[in-house]
C-alpha cells in the first residue's frame, strides 16, 4: 500500500454499517434474554448460541464505536477498539464452528455424551485462542489504525506494519477461512442424516407426512441450508477487500464493496436472532404472547377510569387483583 493511501468512509456508510450494528445488538441481546428469562430453552446448544451472541454483541457494539468515529490515525482509544473487536470477531468464528461440530457429534454421530463433554474445549479454544493472539498482538504493537483499508472506520492490524498480512491471517482471516470450508461439509452431513432418517420414518409411518412434524423437518432443513449460506453471504465481502489489499488493487475502496463488508461483518448478530428467535416457532409464539400481553396492559392503564381511592389502599392495589 502506498504511504498516504486510505479508503474513504462516506456518511451514508456510516449509517447503513451503524443501522445494522443496531440491528445485531438488538438481536443478540434479545438471544441471550430469552435465554435468561425462559428456563426450559437452556439446551446446550442454545448455550452454545448465546455464548456466540455475546461475542456478536461485543462486536456489534466494538464496530459501531469505530463506524462512528471513523479512526483517522493511532491512538488509545484506537487500540482498545480494535482489540475488542479483534478478540470478538475471532470468538465469534470459533464459536460459531463449535456449534456445528457439536450438532454433527450430537446428530449424525448420535452421542450427546461425546457432544457435552467437548463443550470445555470449546470454551477454551473458543475464548482462549482469541484472548491469547489479541493480547499478543496489542503487546506487539499490531493492534492499531488501519486507514480502513480491511474496514469500514475501526481499527485492526496495523496497517504500516510489515508483517500485517500474518496478524491478519491470525486475529481473524485464518479462522475466517477454516470457516467457510468447515460449516458447509458439517451442515451437509447433519441435513443427509436427518433427510435419511426422515424418510426411513416415514416409510414405516406414512401418516406423519400430514401430521405438524413435516413442517417440523422443514423448517429444521431450510435452517440446516441457510446457517452456512448466510456466514459466507455476510463475510465473504471482507475476504474479497483482503484479497484486493494482497494484489493491491484500488477496487477495494469501491463504496459498494465497502459498504456490504461494513454490512456483513457488523449483521451476524441480527441475522442469529432471525434465525433462532424470528424463526423459531415456540420462541416466536411466547414473544408474541409477551408483546402482546405488555400492549393490553399499557392500554388498559390508559383507558381505563381510576377507581376512587378508599381510606388505607394502595395506589393500584385494587387494579393489581383484579389482574390477577
Amino acid at each position: 500500500m502506498e504511504n498516504g493511501n486510505q479508503t474513504v468512509v462516506y456518511f451514508s456508510e456510516q449509517v447503513v454499517v451503524l443501522f445494522t450494528c443496531a440491528l445485531s445488538f438488538v438481536g443478540s441481546s434479545l438471544i441471550i434474554l430469552t435465554f435468561i428469562v425462559w428456563s426450559d430453552l437452556r439446551t446446550t446448544p442454545r448455550t452454545l448460541l448465546v455464548y456466540l451472541s455475546v461475542t456478536d454483541w461485543l462486536s456489534a457494539v466494538s464496530y459501531a464505536f469505530g463506524v462512528w468515529r471513523v479512526f483517522r490515525t493511532d491512538s488509545l482509544d484506537c487500540t482498545i477498539q480494535g482489540a475488542i473487536s479483534t478478540f470478538a470477531n475471532s470468538s465469534s468464528f470459533f464459536w460459531t464452528v463449535a456449534i456445528a461440530v457439536y450438532l454433527y457429534i450430537f446428530i449424525v454421530r448420535s452421542s450427546q455424551r461425546v457432544a457435552d463433554s467437548l463443550v470445555l474445549f470449546f470454551h477454551l479454544v473458543s475464548w482462549g485462542v482469541p484472548l491469547v493472539l489479541t493480547v499478543t498482538a496489542v503487546s506487539l504493537g499490531k493492534i492499531g489504525y488501519d486507514a480502513s483499508e480491511v474496514s469500514v472506520g475501526w481499527c485492526w492490524v496495523r496497517i504500516h506494519a510489515s508483517d500485517r498480512v500474518l496478524w491478519m491471517l491470525l486475529t481473524g482471516k485464518l479462522w475466517e477461512f477454516m470457516a467457510y470450508l468447515t460449516l458447509p461439509v458439517l451442515y451437509i452431513l447433519i441435513k443427509r442424516h436427518i433427510h435419511i432418517a426422515h424418510t426411513a420414518l416415514s416409510e414405516y409411518r406414512p401418516i406423519l407426512a400430514n401430521r405438524p412434524q413435516s413442517s417440523f423437518f422443514s423448517m429444521a432443513d431450510m435452517k440446516l441450508t441457510l446457517i452456512p449460506i448466510i456466514f459466507i453471504a455476510l463475510r465473504i465481502w471482507s475476504t474479497v477487500r483482503f484479497v484486493l489489499l494482497l494484489a493491491d488493487s484500488p477496487v477495494r475502496q469501491n463504496p459498494v464493496l465497502v459498504t456490504l463488508h461494513g454490512i456483513g461483518n457488523t449483521s451476524q448478530g441480527a441475522a442469529n436472532c432471525i434465525m433462532f428467535v424470528l424463526l423459531t416457532g415456540p420462541i416466536r409464539t411466547r414473544l408474541c404472547a409477551a408483546l402482546c400481553c405488555c400492549s393490553k396492559c399499557s392500554a388498559d392503564s390508559q383507558h381505563s377510569p381510576k377507581a376512587p381511592r378508599r381510606p388505607g389502599d394502595e395506589e393500584g392495589t385494587g387494579e393489581m387483583r383484579t389482574d390477577r
